[in-house]
C-alpha cells in the first residue's frame, strides 16, 4: 500500500511539474505573412498550447506595443477582456486590435503582468514576440528589442518551412543567454478566432504524451536549434532568462516566448 501511494505521489509530481513547465503566453493572429495591410485581432491567452489547455486566467497586459521600422506604437490601452475557451477548461484572457499601415514587418511585444503559479509558489512572466510580414518586404524581423527577455530569430519567424532548420538566439536586454532552457510547443488545436476558443479536434497524435514538448538548450553564443517538422504556428519558451528573480516576495521567472509560422511547399507534380 505504501509503495502504491509513493508511485501515485510520484507521478502526481511528474505531472504536475510537466504542467508548470508547459506554460505559453500566446499573442497570436491568423496568417504571419499577409498580402495587404488592415485591421487585426490579436489573441492573447495563457494556455498549453500543444494539448490546447489547461487555460490559466491572465491578468491586465503591463505593455503591448508594435514596431514597424522606425515606428513604435502603444496598443496597450486597446487591450480589452475577453474568456477564451480552451479544450476542456475557460479563462479570462485579453485580445487587441491593431492596424497594419504599409509593408514590411510589424513586431508585436507583449509584456504580461507576473501569473502566480500556485503550486510552485512562484512567478511567471513571459515576454512574448509575434512578427507579422505584409507585403513580402522584410524590414527588421532580426532586431533586438532589448527586452528584460528576449528571443531574436536567424530566419524570417513568418517565414520558415516545414521541415526545415530554425534558430534563435536568446537575450536578456540584447545580451546573449548561455545554458538556457527552450521549451517548444505546437498550437496543436485550430484557432477559432469567432468563438475566441480553441477546436477540440487536434491537427497531430504524439508519439506519446510526454513528446509533446521539445526541449533544447542555447551554446556558448546564446543560440538555439530547431528541427521544425510540421507545417503551423511553433512556440518557443526560453526559461528564467530575466535578470528580476523575485516578485513580491516570491520567486520569479522572466521567460521569452517567440511565436513562429512554418509552411509546407506544395509539390505541384
Amino acid at each position: 500500500m505504501q509503495i502504491r501511494q509513493f508511485l501515485l505521489t510520484t507521478l502526481f509530481i511528474l505531472l504536475a511539474s510537466q504542467s508548470v513547465s508547459a506554460h505559453f503566453q500566446m499573442l497570436q493572429v491568423d496568417q504571419y505573412m499577409r498580402a495587404k495591410g488592415g485591421q487585426i485581432t490579436l489573441s492573447m491567452p495563457f494556455t498549453h498550447p500543444s494539448n490546447g489547455g489547461p487555460m490559466m486566467t491572465m491578468d491586465e497586459p503591463l505593455s503591448l506595443m508594435m514596431h514597424h521600422k522606425d515606428k513604435k506604437i502603444d496598443l496597450t490601452d486597446l487591450a480589452t477582456e475577453m474568456e477564451w475557451q480552451g479544450v476542456g477548461s475557460r479563462s479570462l484572457a485579453y485580445q487587441s486590435k491593431a492596424k497594419l499601415r504599409g509593408l514590411g514587418d510589424y513586431i508585436f511585444a507583449l509584456t504580461p503582468a507576473p501569473y502566480l503559479e500556485e503550486s510552485e509558489e512562484a512567478y511567471i512572466q513571459q515576454f512574448t514576440k509575434t512578427v507579422v510580414n505584409v507585403g513580402g518586404l522584410p524590414t527588421g524581423w532580426d532586431r533586438s528589442l532589448l527586452l528584460e527577455a528576449e528571443i531574436v530569430p536567424d530566419q524570417q519567424p513568418y517565414g520558415v518551412y516545414a521541415g526545415g532548420l530554425f534558430s534563435a538566439v536568446v537575450m536578456a536586454k540584447g545580451r546573449p543567454k548561455t545554458g538556457i532552457e527552450v521549451e517548444v510547443e505546437f498550437l496543436n488545436h485550430p484557432v477559432n478566432a469567432a468563438k475566441n476558443g480553441f477546436e477540440e479536434e487536434p491537427f497531430v497524435e504524439y508519439p506519446s504524451e510526454n513528446l509533446n514538448i521539445q526541449t533544447v538548450r542555447t551554446d556558448e553564443n546564446g543560440r538555439f536549434f530547431f528541427g521544425v517538422p510540421h507545417e503551423g504556428y511553433w512556440g518557443f519558451a526560453a526559461l528564467g532568462v530575466g535578470e528580476t528573480t523575485k516578485y513580491l516576495g516570491k520567486d520569479l521567472s522572466q521567460d521569452a516566448v517567440l511565436w513562429i509560422q512554418a509552411h509546407r511547399l506544395k509539390k505541384l507534380r
